[in-house]
C-alpha cells in the first residue's frame, strides 16, 4: 500500500514532538543580541515563569545543549571521583544515568527494577539498608522512564532518600516536565533536569536545570573543575547579568517564552489534567485493539505509553506505519527489547492506523 498522506507526516515519538504554530511563530521572530538588554529581559522572563512547571522557587537555568548534557551536568556538579552514588535503573535512561556517573569515577550502586515496573519506596528503602554504612553522596532516578512508559513515585522516593540518607536526590525529568506536577522542596528533589523537545513542545537544543535550596548550595560548593557544564557559572551569570555564560540558542528561548504563554493561557492544572485524559484515552484505545500494555494503571506515564505486541516486532510496526500512513513512532533504545514500541499521547488517528497494521 502506498502512503495515504504524501503531503503530511505525523510525528508521534516521545521527542521531538510536533511544534505548535504559536511556538514556531515565536522562534521566527527577528534575532536579538545575546548580550543585549532585550535578551536579559527575555531570559529572566522565561527562567522565572518556568518556576511553577518545575516546582521550584529559584529561576530555572537554561543550557544550550541536549537533555543528556543536563544529566551529565547534574552528575559532574555534585559527585567526585570515588564518591558513592545510588542509581535507580528502571529502563534504558536509568542505565544512562548510571553510566554517566561511572564515567566520572563514582562507585555506582544500581537498584535494578524490572522493566515495566516502577521503583517503590519499599524497594529503595530495602536497597539502602543493604548498603549499610556506605556513604551515599547522591541518589539518581528517572521521574518518567521513557523506554518503558513508567512514572516513578518521586515524592515517595524522595521521602525515603531524606529519611534514610544524607544524599542529594537528583532526578531526570526529561520526558515528563511540562506535563506532571512536582514540588521540589516537598518532594525532596534537589536537582531536576529536562530538555526542550518533549512535553515543553520545543525543538531539540535546550536543557533546563532547576534546584532546591540544598541543590543550589551543593553546586555552589562543588570543588571539581568544569567548564561548559559548570552549573555554578550559569547561576552566577544569571544572577549578576541576567544572561548565560556561553552563546545561547536565542530563537529557542523565544520559543520557550511562547511555551510559558500557552501554559498560562490553559492553566497549569488544566495542562496536567489534559495529559492524564490523553493517557487514559490512549491506553483505552490500545486495549480495544487487543494489544498488551507494558505498564499497570498505577505506574502508567502521563506522557508516553509502551506496548508489548505479540507476534509482531516493533521495527515492523514502525515500518508499516511510516510507509502506509506517514506516521513515525519510537521504540525502546535497548536492543534486546525490540518488541516494545512506545508512543506519546494525544493521538487517536495512529491507533486506527495501528489497527490496520494489526489486521494485515
Amino acid at each position: 500500500m502506498s502512503s495515504l498522506f504524501l503531503d503530511q507526516t505525523y510525528l508521534f515519538t516521545p521527542g521531538p514532538t510536533p511544534i505548535p504554530n504559536k511556538i514556531n511563530a515565536a522562534m521566527a521572530r527577528p534575532m536579538i543580541g545575546h548580550r543585549s538588554p532585550d535578551f536579559s529581559v527575555l531570559i529572566e522572563d522565561v527562567a522565572t515563569r518556568l518556576e511553577p512547571v518545575f516546582g521550584t522557587k529559584h529561576p530555572v537555568m537554561i543550557l544550550t545543549s541536549s537533555g543528556t548534557s543536563a544529566l551529565e551536568a547534574a552528575v559532574v556538579n555534585t559527585i567526585h571521583e570515588g564518591d558513592h552514588a545510588l542509581v535507580i535503573v528502571a529502563g534504558s535512561f536509568g542505565d544512562r544515568l548510571a553510566t554517566i556517573a561511572e564515567n566520572y569515577g563514582a562507585f555506582v550502586h544500581r537498584l535494578n527494577v524490572e522493566w515495566g515496573k516502577s521503583c517503590t519506596p519499599e524497594m529503595l528503602e530495602a536497597f539502602i539498608d543493604e548498603l549499610g554504612d556506605t556513604p551515599i553522596k547522591a541518589v539518581f532516578g528517572t521521574f518518567n522512564e521513557t523506554s518503558t512508559g513508567v512514572l516513578n513515585p518521586i515524592h515517595a522516593l524522595g521521602e525515603v532518600v531524606k529519611t534514610k540518607t544524607d544524599a542529594l536526590f537528583i532526578v531526570d525529568g526529561v520526558s515528563c516536565i511540562g506535563a506532571v506536577p512536582v514540588d521540589m522542596e516537598n518532594d525532596h528533589v534537589d536537582i531536576l533536569v529536562t530538555s526542550s523537545q518533549k512535553a515543553l513542545m520545543l525543538p531539540p537544543g535546550l536543557a533546563f536545570a532547576a534546584f532546591s535550596d540544598r541543590g543550589l548550595q551543593a553546586i555552589r560548593e562543588c570543588p571539581e573543575r568544569r567548564f561548559y557544564l559548570d552549573l555554578k557559572r550559569y547561576v552566577d551569570t544569571y544572577e549578576k547579568q541576567k544572561s548565560t555564560p556561553f552563546t545561547p540558542a536565542v530563537s529557542l528561548i523565544q520559543g520557550a517564552q511562547a511555551v510559558c504563554d500557552m501554559i498560562e493561557e490553559e492553566g497549569w492544572e488544566n495542562v496536567i489534567k489534559r495529559h492524564l485524559l490523553l493517557r487514559d484515552m490512549t491506553r483505552a484505545g490500545i486495549r480495544e485493539l487487543g494489544l498488551p500494555l507494558l505498564t499497570s494503571e498505577e505506574d502508567a506515564s502521563p506522557t508516553v505509553t509502551a506496548v508489548k505486541p505479540e507476534g509482531i516486532a516493533a521495527p515492523d510496526i514502525q515500518k508499516a506505519l511510516k510507509k502506509d500512513f506517514a506516521i513515525t513512532i519510537a521504540r525502546t533504545e535497548r536492543s534486546q527489547r525490540k518488541d516494545f514500541p512506545n508512543r506519546p499521547h494525544g493521538l487517536l488517528h495512529p491507533i486506527r492506523c495501528t489497527e490496520s497494521v494489526k489486521r494485515t
